[in-house]
């Protein structure tokens, strides 16, 4: 029998995180910071966390305004069930991560040491749970992986698909985020774009605005008082004036910064309904493209504690692949470039 005279033990906590403040974190308060780190614990909650201490900014105390900058180290303390078992709007907290999605990622693994995980990210999945969305890719790595203390090196978009690294170690993570800002980390995608890419060898330089909203979404702009974006496209294959598939390499990892970039320059991701072409987007639906055509094919960079280079690959999917496949044996029809199009500056 129970005891009711004695405390019972409560719900297990979560485990501690070391989080890294990205490039668009820079300037974001630390309590939003928090609560957007701990989407199921309610506002009250993450307000006395900070207000013990128990958040910590580089291991020291901090205030809940205080604004952090890109590479920050923020501790995120454990939290037990009880206090997330609404948020802060009174609304139930996330479920637990389905075990088929557990399943998925793990089988998702492409590579684990001691220092990190890669993991082939599947498109349609959010990196990471909030804004409406219960969990994510981190989230079900951590429920597959329970021993670990798993955070995320850099983010994908939701339909984004491909390279994904995640941190085993609070070491590891600052290295690698060191590296990110030092542009020794290098990035590559592959990406559909629409109509015929007759820019050669192209630099897209040009700074964003990440923090706008639309109707409560957010939206990216190309605008002189954004942050510093810089994007190299290299064409790969073309498909008549219908599409190119390019190769795109970023030195700067702005959110949306590719498909902004690419519709700057006037050839919007195919597939992509925020920034690209309706028209050709139903047009490409023919071929078989049922969502956005943007892949993280391969990371690579060099350790700097030993000089070993890292590097992953990740295929294109079979999905895109057959995409591919359908745009190569079409016949040859031409097709203008998208109405409105505008060229980029020269640079």
């Amino acid at each position: 029998m129970v005891d009711a005279s004695r405390p019972q033990p409560g719900p297990p906590r979560s485990a501690v995180q070391q989080a890294c403040a990205t490039a668009d974190d820079a300037g974001l308060r630390l309590d939003k910071f928090v609560a957007k780190s701990l989407p199921q614990v309610p506002l009250s909650h993450v307000f006395r966390l900070i207000r013990k201490g128990e958040v910590r900014v580089n291991g020291k105390r901090a205030s809940g305004s205080q604004r952090l900058q890109e590479g920050d180290i923020v501790r995120l303390p454990p939290v037990r069930a009880q206090a997330a078992s609404v948020q802060a709007d009174g609304s139930p907290a996330p479920r637990r991560v389905p075990p088929r999605l557990i399943e998925e990622i793990r089988a998702a693994v492409m590579h684990r040491d001691e220092q990190l995980l890669v993991v082939n990210k599947p498109a349609g999945l959010a990196v990471h749970g909030g804004s409406g969305v219960s969990f994510g890719v981190i989230e079900a790595l951590r429920a597959a992986y329970p021993d670990d203390t798993l955070e995320l090196v850099h983010r994908l978009d939701r339909d984004t698909s491909g390279c994904l690294l995640v941190a085993r170690k609070a070491a590891a993570l600052r290295t690698l985020h060191a590296l990110l800002r030092e542009h020794e980390f290098e990035k590559r995608y592959l990406a559909l774009v629409v109509g015929k890419w007759d820019l050669g060898k192209k630099r897209i330089d040009m700074p964003l605005r990440t923090d706008l909203r639309v109707g409560g979404e957010r939206t990216v702009k190309v605008q002189p008082s954004g942050k510093s974006a810089i994007s190299d496209f290299r064409p790969v294959q073309f498909f008549g004036n219908r599409a190119s598939l390019l190769e795109v390499s970023i030195r700067t990892g702005r959110t949306h910064q590719i498909r902004v970039h690419a519709a700057y320059a006037g050839h919007p991701v195919a597939g992509d309904d925020k920034y690209g072409d309706a028209e050709a987007n139903a047009m490409l639906e023919e071929f078989g493209l049922r969502r956005m055509f943007l892949h993280a094919s391969s990371v690579s960079f060099t350790w700097p504690q030993s000089g070993t280079e890292f590097s992953a690959n990740a295929p294109l999917p079979a999905d895109l692949a057959e995409v591919i496949d359908r745009l190569a044996t079409a016949p040859v029809r031409g097709r203008r470039n998208p109405r409105g199009a505008r060229r980029p500056r020269a640079r």
